[in-house]
């Protein structure tokens, strides 16, 4: 709290100092300059001047026994007695003097005041107030709170015709299903407190980036149309220890007032996370404590509703979690088949789609996809529209969007050899080919050669019919040896492998990993898990929990299944090798051909055999 009040303390000097500096110079200085100004002189010379005609302005001041006067040019001003001299004012005429009582004037009294005093002070204070201000913007704008200390600065949504509503947010029903429940018991309070229900104090959205917790949230506020407080959680976390809790008070205290009421807090985490077993007084424990105190204070059916979104629900405090704070967790997850195809017209409604695309088809080939990559999607498809001149998105321009989105754009200046290239063809028809070849993979959507900016040189898209929730083990296998076909047909056709297989190796290896860590795929070691998953929402980070022997079987057995596999790979490869040189020389021309194409191609094969 010194520190806060020191700017305050340093401009009270500041205004006491300029005070004492206007006292001085208004008591002491003016009338020194003024007296430096003014030739004290005899009367003899004021006869003299007035008889050579060298005599310019008089004022005589009877009241104070003096006369001030000027010579000819008016560049001195004199000051003399008055003496008994009876025909001075004949004198003075014949000179040419001019005695007017309003030549020479003083100021007044207020004048003084004014000029002297009042003026001055305005412009140190106006100094004083910039001045202050730089001091506090060069402190990173923290002192701003001897103005407005301890405020929580929450955003007020205001209700307006065209704020997002429930409509506007596709591809997360069962989300929607439980804010529903908030805004119907917002506008009808009653019929819930006639059977006795009770409301969640707090619903806390969890689920990956781009999911849309944030949207739901406005989309609540536009829904209820109560008043709405919005504020991130690193809002609350000030320099000095104290404010933050300061900020989850006044919060409060505003959403109690105008209740019934919705506060949502983004990324709670940065306020929510786990406490240790030590006690500190640092300013995010604090902050906690206040919200923990907060919302224990709500009394049944207040009308004031919580919403929070996070990433990592996993770092939040168990008393924060806890029955009777955050009562109901939203899961807001990746969408699946019908919400990726309704969220890709809610979001086509906003740009101009030709009546012909397929949006079935493009939700199957964006698997995976969170509604902030779909949204991407369709404005890079308005985008491509543009640059080729057309008027309206192509169904063509949404299936390049996804791979823009997924894999990057073109690089148009990329130039490969023909022998790389011809390299890339062999690689990404092995992947293609083993795929086709096993009985549980997904099929080949579009093979390419076409280098990206993310610095795939080439990829191989394979696309499931539906939606897909389990995996078996033989699909895994067979996901493997797919990953382990561009190595294979590298050392079968060419002769050597290269460094394009890196992200295969990487990709066969976790999941081989999984199978017998998490998944409990492995006879030797049955359904034991050695491995945990944290920040699944976030990346899915994974941590062995085993001792260093049981680590190198584990690692014995994954290199095992990742060789298996490539034997298998292997084996289709060299069965079908005719099939691999057709199909890689076509694609080595075209550079990329469609998963159609390449079923041509390999039926026509059957055919002949």
């Amino acid at each position: 709290m010194n520190e806060v009040n020191k700017p305050k303390k340093q401009l009270r000097i500041f205004y006491f100092a300029v005070l004492a500096c206007l006292l001085v110079f208004n008591m002491v200085i003016m009338p020194m300059i003024a007296n430096a100004q003014v030739k004290e002189t005899d009367y003899g010379t004021f006869m003299t001047m007035t008889n050579e005609g060298n005599i310019g302005l008089v004022q005589i001041v009877e009241t104070e026994n003096y006369i001030m006067f000027t010579d000819k040019e008016q560049k001195q001003v004199y000051k003399t007695g008055i003496v008994s001299d009876p025909g001075l004012t004949e004198r003075l005429h014949a000179a040419g003097a001019d005695f007017k009582g309003e030549i020479i004037e003083q100021p007044g009294i207020f004048s003084q005041i004014i000029i002297n005093w009042v003026l001055p002070m305005v412009f140190f204070v106006l100094i004083g107030q910039l001045i202050s201000r730089q001091m506090m913007k060069k402190m990173g704008g923290q002192n701003s709170m001897m103005f407005n200390m301890g405020k929580s600065n929450a955003k007020v949504y205001v209700k307006s015709d065209n704020g997002i509503k429930f409509a506007d947010v596709a591809g997360e029903d069962e989300a929607k299903e439980s804010l529903a429940e908030i805004v119907d018991y917002l506008h009808c309070p009653k019929k819930y407190e006639e059977i006795g229900a009770k409301m969640p104090k707090g619903l806390l959205l969890v689920g990956p980036p781009g999911t849309g917790k944030t949207m739901l949230a406005k989309a609540v506020a536009g829904e209820a149309g109560v008043p709405f407080f919005s504020m991130s959680g690193s809002e609350f976390v000030e320099m000095f220890v104290g404010m933050g809790a300061s900020k989850v008070r006044d919060l409060f205290k505003q959403a109690n007032e105008k209740a019934p009421c919705i506060v949502f807090i983004d990324e709670i985490d940065a306020i929510g996370g786990k406490r240790d077993g030590f006690s500190r007084n640092d300013e995010r424990e604090q902050t906690l404590n206040q919200l923990l105190t907060e919302m224990d204070g709500f009394e049944g059916n207040t009308g004031v509703v919580i919403l929070a979104a996070t990433n990592r629900p996993e770092t939040l405090d168990p008393a924060l979690t806890r029955p009777g704070r955050f009562d109901r967790r939203v899961p807001v997850e990746l969408p699946d088949l019908k919400g990726r195809e309704e969220i890709l017209r809610v979001h086509a409604k906003k740009i101009k789609v030709e009546p012909n695309v397929d949006y079935t088809r493009i939700a199957r080939m964006a698997s995976g996809a969170s509604g902030a990559e779909l949204a991407n999607i369709v404005n890079e498809s308005a985008l491509r529209a543009v640059r080729q001149g057309r008027k309206a998105a192509t169904q063509a321009d949404l299936e390049e969007s996804i791979e823009t989105v997924i894999a990057g754009y073109q690089k148009k200046n990329a130039i490969l050899t023909d022998k790389e290239k011809m390299v890339v063809a062999y690689h990404e028809i092995g992947h293609a080919l083993v795929a086709a070849k096993q009985s549980k993979s997904a099929p080949v959507q579009k093979i390419t050669i076409v280098p990206r900016t993310s610095g795939a040189l080439g990829y191989t898209m394979q696309v499931d019919e539906g939606n897909h929730y389990l995996m078996t083990k033989e699909e895994i296998e067979n996901k493997i040896a797919t990953y382990t076909g561009g190595r294979v047909a590298e050392e079968v056709a060419v002769g050597s492998i290269t460094t394009g297989a890196s992200n295969d190796i990487e990709q066969a290896t976790k999941l081989a990993r999984a199978m017998i860590t998490r998944f409990g795929m492995n006879d030797e070691f049955g359904m034991v898990a050695f491995e945990t998953v944290t920040n699944q929402y976030l990346g899915g980070n994974t941590a062995l929990a085993c001792s260093a022997e049981t680590q190198t079987k584990i690692d014995e057995k994954v290199v095992e299944v990742v060789k298996a596999q490539y034997e298998k790979a292997k084996q289709i490869i060299i069965e079908h090798r005719k099939k691999l040189d057709q199909l890689a020389q076509y694609l080595y021309i075209n550079e990329t051909i469609t998963g159609d194409e390449f079923m041509e191609i390999l039926n026509q094969e059957l055919t002949v055999q």
